[in-house]
């Protein structure tokens, strides 16, 4: 595995969900893999659980870890070429990501989307230059339109959790007190889409009007603007709000009652309740259901590390051939 990018980076989903949770078995059975291995973190961004779990899986590969936060402690990166720098950018990224690959054998990169501008932020072009320049192979710890860790995250959990062999799977939009991307819902639902694809489960994708997702994401899923349907019969939610793509970055007022509650849980086949975190209790999840036994977010956020060790094993093991 030469990039961690989306879910078209991994061939058979059923095969490495069993990996990562052979290696959460037992953790340290690739602990000489990683030695005299580094791996850098790029952070342009926040992080809690990205940043340690990723940490956390590479140590138990053996690995050194260096972290950069370039939003706080590097200069200004200038992306475009082209330009006379002699504004507020201080180093190109054809420098500086080619220097993190001389010091890294693997690095991960984290960057949030602007909002302002789609096809800017769905050009990804800051992580496709990064590809280019750094040399090495590269993990997303999130970038403007995908959150693959945390999709991989949420397929092993959901395997974990099962109790029937094809689950109904719900991703439902969430209210919010601002404009949020689409980063994690896309995943969500490219990562669902070809696990229904592949037969592993039964999805749907339940949002108000106005807050459809980009087409490529959604592809073979069912899609409705009426919770309470989608929530029928359903095995796991997964809640997560999302701010308009068509009316890009846009917050459309909503009336009717979106948030997860027990009431709307006694729709649903007992199901499970998922968040990638950090949530805001009692707008997009009641607390009820975030203290009760229905919750599976510190199980899932838990399941973080399996699937950074589980990607960058298969790097280390490309990286030893």
């Amino acid at each position: 595995m030469k990039r961690f990018f989306s879910v078209a980076d991994v061939d058979n989903l059923e095969e490495i969900v069993k990996d990562a949770l052979a290696l959460k078995a037992n953790p340290n059975a690739n602990e000489s893999l990683g030695k005299y291995k580094t791996l850098g973190l790029v952070f342009l961004n926040p992080s809690l659980r990205t940043r340690l779990s990723t940490q956390k899986a590479a140590m138990n590969l053996g690995m050194n870890v260096m972290v950069m936060n370039m939003d706080k402690d590097g200069w200004a990166l200038e992306t475009q070429d082209g330009v006379v720098m002699n504004g507020t950018t201080v180093e190109h990224i054809r420098e500086a990501a080619a220097v993190m690959g001389e010091y890294c054998d693997i690095l991960g990169l984290r960057s949030f989307p602007s909002l302002k501008d789609k096809e800017a932020d769905y050009n990804e072009d800051l992580f496709n230059k990064f590809i280019k320049f750094c040399g090495v192979p590269v993990v997303s710890l999130e970038s403007a339109t995908r959150h693959p860790l945390q999709s991989l995250t949420d397929l092993i959990t959901i395997t974990e959790y099962k109790s029937i062999a094809k689950p109904k799977v719900v991703l439902a939009w969430a209210p919010h007190v601002k404009a949020l991307p689409q980063a994690v819902p896309n995943s969500f639902a490219e990562w669902m889409s070809k696990a229904q694809a592949q037969g592993l489960v039964d999805f749907t994708v339940a949002h108000p009007a106005g807050y459809e997702l980009a087409e490529e994401f959604t592809e073979g899923a069912t899609i409705t603007n009426n919770l309470d349907e989608a929530l029928a019969n359903s095995d796991f939610v997964y809640v997560k709000n999302w701010s308009s793509y068509k009316e890009y970055g846009q917050v459309y007022p909503v009336s009717e009652n979106w948030m997860m509650d027990n009431a709307k849980l006694g729709l649903t086949n007992d199901a499970k309740v998922m968040h990638c975190l950090p949530v805001r209790r009692d707008l997009e999840l009641s607390s009820e259901i975030l203290d009760g036994p229905n919750s599976l977010v510190i199980k899932e956020a838990s399941n973080r590390v399996w699937a950074a060790q589980v990607v960058l094993k298969r790097m280390l093991e490309d990286l030893n051939k």
